[in-house]
């Protein structure tokens, strides 16, 4: 038995707005939209989707509404990284650009990567530039 990684489901108080920037700040495509959810792919989910074995079919991010407000630090978040041909810092900078804040979670001056939050203040990291 495989099981696959389907989803992580990321609650907001504007579901669709909150979906539309991480589509605009990941390059992904949004491939199902209710008043209850908004589901959103990395564009070559589908291009491979038929190709791959079920267990290999690449996540998505499901986005849902929620009424209550966000308290304290994720318990979860998501890790990204630039590739080493990309700039780190311009990547950063176009992140905030579009709405992100840089966030303190307690990580200190001497890390390597950068926190941020998304326009709901759901933190993710920005690792150092990798080539895998």
């Amino acid at each position: 038995m495989a099981l696959r990684w389907y989803s992580t489901v990321v609650e907001s108080h504007d579901h669709r707005a909150l979906v539309a920037w991480w589509a605009e700040a990941l390059g992904w495509t949004v491939t199902y939209e209710s008043d209850d959810e908004v589901a959103l792919v990395p564009p070559w989910a589908d291009e491979l989707g038929g190709r791959l074995p079920f267990e290999q079919v690449p996540p998505g991010l499901v986005f849902v509404p929620v009424e209550h407000p966000k308290t304290g630090k994720n318990r979860l978040h998501l890790d990204l990284a630039p590739h080493t041909s990309d700039d780190r810092e311009a990547e950063i900078a176009r992140l905030l650009s579009i709405g992100a804040t840089r966030a303190d979670v307690g990580q200190g001056p001497e890390v390597t990567w950068e926190v941020l939050a998304d326009p709901d203040g759901n933190e993710f990291c920005v690792l150092s530039s990798r080539d895998e």
